[in-house]
């Protein structure tokens, strides 16, 4: 099928014998949103309401956005390399024997580790591919042979080789490796007896469970591990801190995601004391957790709850660059959220500069991202036809929307 999509939304829910009123009611939106959307006067404002949207109409998300979602960080284009890391995940050399192996020093893989999550962080994610399949390697043998004196380090060290192979696979739609990397994670952090561990491997099955349709889950696990790490959350704890505020900004997502403003707010709240109890803008335990980071997130909320005002409003007072060094993809991120608010207003100007910013800063963060390349897709289809030279023109063909 052809056309926008919200032509194929319309196509496909009158296939269906719904009506607006009844369709958008099962998503959790208003009549007029959804004629709105069916009649291109504005987009799909989530993706977690696309897949809602395929689920009632059951139909796959491609089928409305007409491109291959589940293969990149939120949707796009498939990044190279993704093929090594499925064959690393097939082999199951541990139900062998092993053969010997030369002693793989701790620190020597902790520095790979620290590499890996500092290139992900700055949205380097085809680095990380690339890298992937021999840092997991590592950290198998040094799970295998480690000597009893620094067997809890080692566990550490590979519950964060995969915490970070967890979170690139999520980025990149590949959902059955991603809660596979995450499992393992979260079976060696309960083996290292360590709080922050099981929290950061808690987290990473959480992001997994959504990536795999599945937020319930997601919701309930997130909570019960924000609500233990935070009994133990002190300032003299900034580890833990920082875990528990992480573990309150995905679940306040989560019930974004549901159209709960209440309890999506409350979290964030709870998220912002964990914040004040820290006091600055950190990265503990690669979580990127500090005043600044809850800010954004509560820009990013109500983007999901579909509110560009609130959007405009929450974003005018954050300061970016207060956080950490090398954290490019959570600085592109409040632009993301403010293209799509400028976007919804038809203020196609600043939506582009918005995201001409991102791209400055992630350029892979925009490349990945299913929303954007809608959102993209929604100018170009405002945008004077014949124009071939223009920025929007050129952003489009680098995402990956046009050849």
């Amino acid at each position: 099928m052809s056309g926008s999509v919200g032509e194929r939304i319309a196509a496909y829910r009158r296939r269906r014998g719904l009506s607006q009123t009844a369709l958008a009611g099962l998503v959790g939106r208003s009549e007029s949103w959804l004629s709105q959307v069916e009649r291109g006067i504005r987009s799909v404002d989530r993706l977690s309401v696309l897949l809602d949207m395929a689920k009632v109409l059951r139909v796959e998300v491609e089928a409305l956005t007409g491109v291959p979602w589940q293969y990149a960080p939120d949707g796009g284009s498939v990044a190279g390399g993704l093929g090594g890391v499925r064959r690393f995940f097939t082999q199951y050399d541990s139900l062998f024997p092993a053969e010997p192996v030369q002693r793989i020093d701790v620190a020597v893989v902790r520095s790979d580790v620290v590499r890996a999550h500092a290139a992900y962080q700055a949205a380097r994610y085809e680095e990380v591919i690339g890298g992937l399949p021999e840092l997991l390697g590592a950290a198998d043998v040094l799970h295998r042979s480690a000597r009893s004196d620094v067997r809890r380090d080692a566990l550490l060290e590979y519950v964060s080789a995969y915490l970070v192979a967890s979170k690139l696979l999520t980025k990149m739609g590949a959902s059955d490796l991603a809660l596979l990397a995450a499992d393992r994670c979260a079976t060696a952090a309960v083996d290292a007896e360590s709080l922050a561990a099981r929290g950061t491997a808690a987290y990473q099955v959480v992001c997994a469970l959504l990536r795999s349709d599945r937020p319930e889950d997601a919701e309930s696990l997130a909570v019960r591990m924000a609500e233990e790490v935070q009994q133990h959350a002190r300032q003299d704890a900034p580890t833990l801190v920082s875990v528990a505020g992480a573990l309150w900004l995905i679940a306040a997502v989560i019930a974004s995601r549901r159209t709960d403003r209440i309890e999506a707010l409350r979290r964030l709240d709870l998220a912002d004391g964990l914040a004040d109890l820290l006091g600055h803008d950190a990265n503990h335990a690669w979580t990127a957790f500090g005043p600044t980071n809850v800010a954004i997130h509560r820009v990013s909320v109500a983007a999901e709850l579909g509110d560009p005002a609130e959007a405009l409003r929450l974003a005018a007072p954050v300061e970016p660059d207060r956080l950490p060094a090398g954290l490019s993809s959570r600085r592109a991120q409040i632009h993301l959220d403010l293209a799509w608010a400028h976007a919804q207003r038809k203020r196609d100007a600043d939506a582009l500069l918005q995201l001409l910013e991102a791209e400055h800063l992630a350029p892979e963060a925009v490349r990945y991202n299913v929303i954007i390349r809608e959102l993209v897709r929604e100018m170009l289809g405002r945008h004077k036809r014949g124009v071939k030279s223009s920025a929007l023109h050129s952003l489009a063909v680098r995402a990956g929307v046009l050849d």
